[in-house]
């Protein structure tokens, strides 16, 4: 049983629909990335289990709301996370304390990633990342660039991208991606970091340039957008996901069921929905999940450090 009234069936059996939602946490608003991948995996799983598996949307301090939620839930299976480097990873890096520690989760798998594009308002007068370092070079003052946010992990890289090239580029905190996105395309701000599912629409449309994609290889998605390596930034590099975690004291039969039962939907054509919206596709298991989010975890430490950006 997962919690009172909640049955979570054995794969590929048909079993009665049990009488409670299962809740999937998104620690954001509807509408984002993170809140889009937890929106496709329920409909999966709720089809998977023959129950009503329910997006639950707890927003408030980048993510930390919810994952405080999950973290402190009882460890039945009714209730998982649908989790983002912002509140499990980037926010130990920014933060003198948060409510939860990373020993609190009991990672069940990595669903997605998205990596951050170099994006520049379309009347800009730059077409590669070379060509905008040169440009706020010759600039007096330099060039304004928005974020997510302070501490936010766009905030983070562009930072990084300041220190390593000697840039004077000045930050411009917004109250999450909407409205950042809004002013890039207003030409308010000239330059942010973003991902591609929150990008596309407005390249698509002409208002914003992508100069480079901060990660090794290019995108399914955006073929002709060159990698920060090829543009001659290797350093460069970092992305959004998401993964799925559960309260740490889940039994661990729980957690490989449900993990089972993610991995046979990722295979079923959970992974190419994901990819249509240009969200990138893992699907990797707990083992590999838990040891990316420890990884992360420890590279954005380094991150901030290397970036100057201390914790609050």
């Amino acid at each position: 049983m997962l919690g009172s009234g909640l049955t979570l069936p054995a794969l590929g059996r048909a079993e009665e629909p049990a009488g409670r939602a299962l809740r999937l946490v998104v620690g954001y608003p509807p509408g984002g990335s993170t809140d889009l991948v937890a929106r496709l995996l329920a409909e999966r799983l709720g089809r998977a289990w023959g129950q009503p598996v329910v997006v639950e949307n707890r927003p408030g301090a980048a993510g930390i709301l919810g994952a405080d939620l999950v973290a402190k839930a009882p460890p039945d299976g009714s209730v998982l996370l649908v989790g983002a480097s912002a509140e499990l990873a980037v926010a130990r890096a920014v933060m003198r304390t948060i409510p939860y520690r990373p020993e609190d989760f009991a990672p069940l798998a990595w669903l997605t990633e998205q990596p951050f594009l170099v994006l520049v308002n379309a009347d800009l007068p730059v077409r590669s990342l070379g060509e905008l370092v040169a440009l706020a070079r010759a600039r007096p003052g330099g060039l304004d660039y928005a974020s997510h946010g302070t501490g936010a992990a766009n905030h983070l890289l562009t930072e990084w991208l300041r220190v390593e090239t000697g840039l004077t580029l000045t930050h411009v905190p917004y109250r999450g991606g909407g409205p950042a996105m809004t002013d890039l395309v207003a030409g308010q701000v000239p330059l942010l970091l973003d991902v591609i599912p929150s990008a596309l629409p407005q390249l698509q449309a002409g208002r914003i340039r992508a100069l480079a994609l901060c990660r090794a290889g290019r995108s399914a998605v955006l073929p002709a957008v060159p990698t920060t390596a090829e543009a001659g930034f290797p350093f460069l590099a970092g992305s959004t996901w998401a993964t799925l975690v559960a309260p740490a004291r889940l039994p661990e039969a729980m957690q490989v069921r449900i993990g089972a039962t993610v991995q046979a939907a990722m295979r079923e054509g959970l992974a190419e929905a994901f990819r249509e919206r240009g969200l990138e596709p893992v699907g990797a298991e707990a083992g590999a999940a838990r040891a990316f989010i420890a990884a992360e975890q420890a590279r954005w430490l380094w991150i901030a450090g290397r970036a100057g950006v201390q914790p609050t």
